[in-house]
């Protein structure tokens, strides 16, 4: 009877509208459509299943108490959790921005003006920075001031570093060049500290599974031959 409350309450819980969002853009909602994250996929199933598992624990009517608020619980995490293919488009975004601004920066010692710099960098640097860039281009050729779209990129969790630093170029009026050229070396310096944070990273997770290999044959070969010949002198 309770299980049985638990599932009609879930059930409902699905049924209802969710909230109203913006629609997002059209190369979004194909994204989402073609690379849907597991977790989101199956959510009915641990909703359920976390439902089911509080009204078997408690049973009786805390149990049925229990499995709404554990099947809403689920649901709200699940919600508020970043979907994995906009987890990865940030850190692949992130992962190209050092590159991007370096381009920018030859472009703009080059002589070319700021626009024209970045729809070079967006056409030689596909993927996901250049993804998030190429909105900018058409607007600033069409008039909107450079602050405002800058200040825009900085709210960017990826390209935020870019955004921020010609946002302070133009509202100070300070040079573009030097301006980007400092912060491709900020940005190449904190890529090499974080390539080798990996690296040392790997030798320490590296430890316990080799420490694990290793355990049978020390137990073998170090501790049973002393427990054997303790227990052979001592007659036992």
């Amino acid at each position: 009877m309770v299980l049985s409350g638990v599932l009609a309450g879930v059930a409902l819980a699905l049924l209802l509208p969710g909230h109203h969002r913006l629609d997002p853009p059209a190369a979004v909602v194909a994204a989402r459509r073609s690379d849907r994250d597991w977790l989101r996929r199956w959510r009915p199933v641990w909703m359920v299943s976390a439902a089911v598992a509080a009204a078997l624990f408690l049973g009786g009517r805390a149990g049925l108490v229990a499995g709404l608020l554990a099947a809403t619980a689920t649901w709200l995490v699940i919600e508020r959790s970043e979907p994995a293919h906009v987890r990865r488009d940030r850190e692949l975004a992130a992962r190209d921005l050092p590159h991007v601004v370096g381009l920018l920066g030859d472009a703009l010692r080059a002589g070319q003006a700021p626009v024209d710099a970045l729809a070079v960098v967006v056409a030689a640097l596909p993927g996901p920075a250049s993804e998030r860039l190429a909105e900018t281009v058409p607007r600033l050729r069409l008039g909107v001031h450079p602050l405002q779209v800058w200040s825009e990129l900085a709210a960017d969790p990826a390209l935020g570093p870019l955004g921020r630093a010609m946002a302070r170029a133009h509202r100070t009026g300070g040079a573009v060049v030097p301006t980007i050229e400092r912060l491709a070396d900020d940005l190449a310096r904190a890529a090499r500290s974080d390539v080798e944070d990996r690296a040392r990273a790997v030798g320490v997770k590296a430890a316990v599974p080799l420490g694990l290999c290793l355990l049978p044959a020390f137990v073998l070969i170090g501790i049973v031959p002393v427990v054997a010949g303790l227990v052979t002198s001592l007659g036992l």
